[in-house]
């Protein structure tokens, strides 16, 4: 396959990916917002999660003050902002009409009128009034292309491409949900009962990663902060978790191995090593944000590694 067709499969992927991403921790915030809790407890979540996506900077060059609906503003369809909804929808139809030969009818039509249906509800009322709907239909659209996608394209180096990006999102998006809420929420390593406010506050997490109801069916217990950490971290059956985003990469690497990828599949091959093997209490007395931010620096790595070997052309 060209490098320059991967890229666009690849990319095309990864803002899918990102969108609904994006949508969940807006989501989780919007509800988590509604909880009791002080003017000055709530803009910090705000800024957590401005933070974690390394947003911080470009909102406030923009606004004067934090304020909720500013930044659900600037996260969904700020043009200033490359990581907004709307930016990396956009970006997703632009990748895929580049390559419309190689999808299918359907997936293209799914990602084309997904940029078209936003638009129209971007026009309507429906993220002033009901922010929470417009991020399930962002999170639907995002569902609907990927199973269009395993359910009608070949099983060839197109697909194999496409769920590398998906699942290098997947893992960078989930470390950054677990980071914001763990690290910048003050519940580094608590494993103790909650609060009744504590119970609201990490279900909603674990709404925002489709985990609840898996959280009550591994479980069966109370709600604790340890027990979310090592089911987004370290169960393989969880299917947002950071290990099962590795078990589709190192998977989908081995598919579309070339000449030059050896030394990235090793690379990946030691990040899901260190996953599959870990502890969630080795983990945490190490540090879970000092963990999950060096994931992070490593996810950015396998990117560019994958960019370097499959979708940039290589030097002469």
């Amino acid at each position: 396959m060209l490098s320059r067709t991967a890229d666009h499969l690849f990319w095309m992927a990864r803002y899918t990916e990102r969108a609904e991403n994006t949508a969940r921790m807006l989501d989780v915030n919007v509800q988590t917002s509604m909880l009791p809790q002080s003017d000055e407890e709530n803009a910090h979540g705000w800024r957590a999660m401005l933070g974690i996506s390394e947003l911080q900077a470009a909102f406030d060059r923009k606004y004067d003050s934090l304020e909720a609906r500013a930044v659900i503003d600037f996260m969904v369809r700020d043009p200033d902002n490359p990581s907004s909804i709307v930016a990396c929808l956009t970006e997703a139809r632009e990748n895929a009409r580049a390559v419309r030969g190689t999808l299918t009818t359907e997936v293209w039509e799914i990602q084309n009128q997904t940029w078209l249906d936003m638009q129209k509800r971007l026009d309507s009322d429906l993220l002033e009034n009901d922010p929470s709907k417009f991020f399930e239909w962002v999170k639907f659209r995002s569902h609907l292309s990927r199973g269009v996608t395993v359910g009608t394209m070949l099983r060839d180096e197109a697909v194999h491409f496409i769920r590398l990006g998906t699942f290098l999102e997947r893992a960078d998006n989930t470390a950054r949900i677990l980071d914001v809420k763990f690290h910048g929420g003050g519940a580094e390593s608590t494993g103790e009962a909650m609060t009744q406010r504590d119970f609201y506050y990490w279900g909603a997490l674990l709404r925002s990663v489709s985990g609840f109801e898996i959280y009550r069916k591994v479980y069966r217990d109370v709600i604790t902060p340890a027990r979310i950490a090592e089911l987004l971290m370290l169960r393989g059956d969880m299917p947002r978790s950071l290990l099962a985003c590795m078990d589709e990469v190192v998977q989908n690497l081995r598919e579309v191995r070339n000449d030059v990828s050896s030394d990235t599949e090793r690379f990946a091959g030691r990040l899901h090593a260190e996953l599959q093997f870990g502890k969630i209490d080795d983990i945490l007395a190490a540090g879970l944000h000092d963990t999950l931010t060096g994931f992070l620096a490593d996810i950015y790595q396998l990117g560019n590694r994958v960019s370097r070997d499959f979708l940039v052309p290589l030097a002469a």
